[in-house]
């Protein structure tokens, strides 16, 4: 049985005031998810020993949240990841959006917004007008994000949007997860598999080039299950021009399927994870150092690769690549894509 409390997690610095929601099933999982930038803020779930570790980063505090700069656990959009030089055309018409990435657009602001929730059924459920030009995208957009909490340890994210006027849209999860829990190590030694066979070339920014690049014989090659810090410092120019992973992957198949499983031999926790996206940037959590920043949660001071990000998307910059799959949506149309991650334990 799936139950659903609801909780205060105190008000922003505009007034608003925050929620937090339990989602709880029989299997032993649990899921936190607060209505300030739809955040997944801790994911519980048995261990081999048959204990409970939260595999999520995150902050203890509205605040932190507030003022925190790599998306723990966020919602991200109108666009998630990056527009080089701010700004597409779309139907002949080029829009400048806001530059907070340098001079590039990245992941926008619903991070940091305030969203509407409720209760229905097994799911907790997100809703938000997101106006015509906000941040300069055309079109005004109604957003719903669906958090469903599944008896198999499986939590889904279904995300439904409709515009009034032709715009792009680039919807995703920031999660970081860290297998292990909260205890302050890296996720060098987690192995992971992802159902790829290409990748999205970065520049030195990093950006796109627009070319897609077989995955075989490179670093960025994770087709069979390998531990993330394999080759991480590898002297390749994609990863030293991200510090680690940052990366596009170009997922093989169509529809929901599974695209990739990571699994930590230390505490035996495996994820699996499908969706209906044809992409996923891999993170490695090259610049999360909270002593820089806030700490995280518990007090810990995550280190660099303290998580990594599985962030189901289309692929970055889409709007200045017309061979890339269209983000582009219009009206009459529904925005529709879903991801699902999976947890179990093995011996």
């Amino acid at each position: 049985m799936i139950t659903i409390t609801c909780e205060p997690f105190g008000t922003t610095k505009d007034g608003i005031a925050v929620k937090r929601y339990w989602m709880k099933n029989d299997s032993g999982m649990c899921v936190g998810i607060l209505s300030y930038g739809c955040a997944i803020q801790s994911i519980c779930v048995p261990d081999k020993d048959g204990g409970s570790r939260d595999v999520v980063l995150g902050y203890d505090t509205l605040s932190d949240y507030e003022n925190g700069t790599v998306f723990f656990g966020a919602f991200v959009g109108r666009f998630a990841n990056r527009i080089k030089n701010a700004s597409f055309t779309l139907n002949g018409k080029t829009y400048e959006l806001q530059k907070n990435d340098g001079n590039n657009h990245l992941h926008g602001i619903y991070s940091h917004k305030a969203f509407d929730g409720e209760i229905d059924g097994d799911a907790v459920v997100f809703r938000y007008l997101s106006p015509a030009f906000d941040e300069g995208y055309p079109g005004s957009l109604r957003l719903e994000i669906r958090y469903r909490l599944r008896e198999d340890n499986a939590l889904s994210i279904a995300y439904t949007a409709t515009t009034d006027a032709s715009t792009v849209i680039n919807l995703t999860n920031h999660s970081y997860f860290n297998l292990n829990g909260q205890d302050g190590s890296d996720v060098l030694s987690h192995e992971l598999m992802i159902d790829a066979d290409r990748f999205t070339e970065v520049d030195e920014v990093p950006l796109p080039t627009g070319r897609i690049l077989p995955a075989a014989d490179t670093p960025l090659d994770f087709r069979v299950m390998k531990p993330i810090g394999r080759d991480i410092d590898a002297d390749d120019a994609q990863i030293r021009r991200c510090g680690g992973y940052d990366h596009n992957f170009a997922l093989n198949g169509e529809g929901l399927r599974r695209f990739a499983k990571a699994v930590s031999h230390g505490s035996g926790i495996t994820l699996e994870a499908y969706t209906t996206q044809p992409g996923v940037q891999l993170y490695s959590g090259n610049f999360i150092q909270t002593d820089r920043v806030q700490k995280g949660k518990n007090g810990l001071r995550y280190p660099r690769y303290g998580g990594f990000c599985l962030e189901t998307q289309h692929y970055p910059c889409s709007p200045n690549y017309a061979h890339f799959p269209t983000t582009q949506l219009n009206p009459g149309e529904t925005y529709h894509e879903e991801t699902i991650y999976k947890f179990s334990t093995i011996e």
